[in-house]
């Protein structure tokens, strides 16, 4: 079903993690739902990611961590959006996240935290409702 507006998403791969083939299978279902996705590519700072989403009016941004660095490289996009008066940004964390920095990381402000394996339609279900898309 088509959405009423055509919500903004940005998928990033932060840090030295090479392995983008969830990020890519994420943004094309999310594309596949009606969102429109702008996929950074690999080996992203949290600078650059959070300067592409305020570039792009993103309405969220979905990060993809394999590497074990999500402690340190999402509570540093969280703090440059709040620094840039782009905190209204939602963000969404994917990977291998233990349960309890998952935790820590929605008490920091993300939204949701998906591992390996999350089903689609899941994440897709959980972005529509997070962002408050009617159909």
């Amino acid at each position: 079903m088509p959405m009423d507006k055509r919500y903004r998403i940005l998928v990033a791969k932060p840090g030295l993690d090479g392995h983008d083939r969830g990020a890519k299978v994420v943004a094309r279902a999310l594309r596949d739902a009606g969102f429109e996705v702008i996929y950074s590519g690999l080996h992203q700072t949290a600078e650059q990611i959070v300067e592409a989403a305020i570039q792009e009016d993103v309405d969220h941004i979905g990060l993809s961590i394999l590497s074990g660095a999500h402690m340190t490289l999402v509570p540093k996009v969280l703090e440059l959006l709040e620094q840039n008066q782009a905190s209204d940004i939602k963000v969404t964390v994917g990977g291998i996240i233990p349960e309890e920095d998952g935790e820590e990381l929605k008490k920091a402000g993300v939204v949701g935290v998906f591992g390996p394996g999350t089903p689609t339609d899941d994440l897709v279900d959980f972005l529509k409702s997070s962002l408050g898309v009617e159909e």
